[in-house]
């Protein structure tokens, strides 16, 4: 069993609220006491209004850096199809520095097909996707290992995905935390096939931090089965906080 603490995640979600309404969000849930605020990598609100008020990414990332001075901050994922991945590691590494090192790449294949239609890019096979992520995270890390100033810190690379014989193995070489959506049953399962792929590579699995949702009805299961990263979300008009208080209440009674 890991022992490392239990950490709380809000992914305050750029759609449906003017930038001020985010910018206060994001001021509260650091008082509060989150360890990391998410947002993500999309160009459209993923429920709601699809026409709905929407922000990039990486520039609010950016404008986190200076408005935070403790909270870790990332994208629940960015989404590698965006970006020429040099560009990225640059995009990160400035971001980091920004922060006084308090980035997480977190990073996927996509799969949001109106991003990609709407903005011009390749939407291609989920298969292809995967393959141009395994693709560029070895030019992310080279480019880390260029880059002058060099970043802070080892930028800790979060992968979001669930799927065995791709991602998963990904997750084995590349990530520090692994991020999934799974209920208990499912997660238990993808855990063995992590630790098959630690195996064949040589890693030991509890250098990956496990992260999931922080749903009240599994958390607790989630926790057993070596889970340390647990992640609720608000969205706009109002910024709604209760599920995050509670989390942190659990947090902090568990790392007591």
């Amino acid at each position: 069993m890991t022992s490392r603490p239990v950490r709380v995640g809000l992914q305050l979600q750029p759609q449906h609220a003017g930038y001020q309404s985010i910018r206060r969000t994001a001021a509260e849930a650091e008082e509060l006491g989150a360890d990391i605020l998410f947002n993500w990598d999309h160009f459209f609100p993923l429920n709601g209004e699809p026409d709905g008020l929407h922000f990039e990414c990486w520039t609010m990332l950016a404008a986190w850096a200076e408005s935070t001075s403790r909270v870790e901050i990332g994208a629940l994922v960015a989404c590698n199809s965006y970006r020429n991945p040099d560009l990225l590691a640059d995009m990160a590494r400035t971001v980091d520095h920004i922060s006084d090192g308090r980035l997480i790449l977190g990073i996927g294949s996509g799969w949001f097909e109106r991003d990609y239609a709407e903005y011009g890019f390749e939407f291609g096979t989920a298969g292809g996707r995967l393959d141009d992520l395994a693709t560029a995270l070895p030019r992310i890390e080279s480019r880390w290992g260029k880059l002058n100033p060099p970043p802070t810190r080892k930028i800790p690379v979060l992968i979001g995905g669930g799927g065995e014989k791709k991602t998963l193995r990904l997750v084995a070489k590349h990530a520090d935390i692994w991020h999934s959506f799974s209920d208990p049953e499912t997660l238990e399962h993808k855990l063995g096939v992590l630790a098959r792929h630690c195996a064949d590579i040589g890693r030991d699995p509890a250098e990956i931090e496990v992260s999931v949702v922080g749903n009240p009805d599994t958390r607790d299961r989630m926790y057993e089965l070596g889970a340390r990263l647990f992640t609720v979300h608000t969205s706009g008009p109002e910024h709604d906080l209760s599920d995050l208080r509670d989390l942190l209440a659990w947090r902090d009674k568990l790392n007591a």
